[in-house]
């Protein structure tokens, strides 16, 4: 398993870019203080980076459909037509740590290069981003702030890519 990984990581690993997009700015500094921690980490296995995008600016003026749009629409400018689009999405698949790794390991074996998750806004994403998406993933059953979700995300992908790798921070 671990020649595997090596393998993979020769080959792939460098190659595949990961990005998170997120809605609005994160306030606590303890949920700052995980999120740079698991940033911090996970330079040492991909190419990953955060892009957070400002709030809607006057959006108590807007509907829900309105807000979804123009958050779709900022959140297009930071997508290309060959990335592979992930959204976290309640409705989403949910996997277990070990099959979120399968998932990377997978995206590396078919060259992807370039996966894009996004966190939308309070509301959800706009059908756009629906229709535009390769798959949804659901963290969990529960709903969490946005906040937070990132937080879990990016501990999240620190897991799986630590699983591949076989180190010890996942036990099972």
């Amino acid at each position: 398993i671990v020649l595997k990984y090596y393998l993979i990581n020769f080959i792939y690993l460098w190659k595949m870019k990961i990005s998170l997009i997120c809605i609005g700015k994160t306030d606590e500094k303890y949920l700052l203080e995980g999120i740079d921690k698991y940033l911090k980490r996970l330079k040492f296995y991909v190419n990953f980076s955060l892009i957070v995008i400002p709030d809607i600016k006057n959006s108590k003026n807007l509907s829900q459909e309105q807000q979804k749009e123009k958050e779709a629409q900022l959140i297009n400018k930071y997508i290309q037509a060959t990335d592979t689009l992930v959204l976290l999405d309640e409705h989403g698949k949910a996997y277990r740590s070990l099959e979120f790794s399968e998932y990377f390991e997978k995206a590396m074996l078919k060259s992807v290069q370039h996966l894009v998750f996004v966190i939308g806004g309070p509301y959800g994403f706009d059908n756009s981003l629906y229709e535009r998406s390769n798959h949804k993933i659901s963290l969990s059953n529960m709903t969490f702030s946005h906040q937070m979700i990132r937080l879990f995300f990016v501990e999240q992908v620190y897991r799986a890519f630590s699983i591949m790798r076989g180190e010890p921070y996942h036990h099972e």
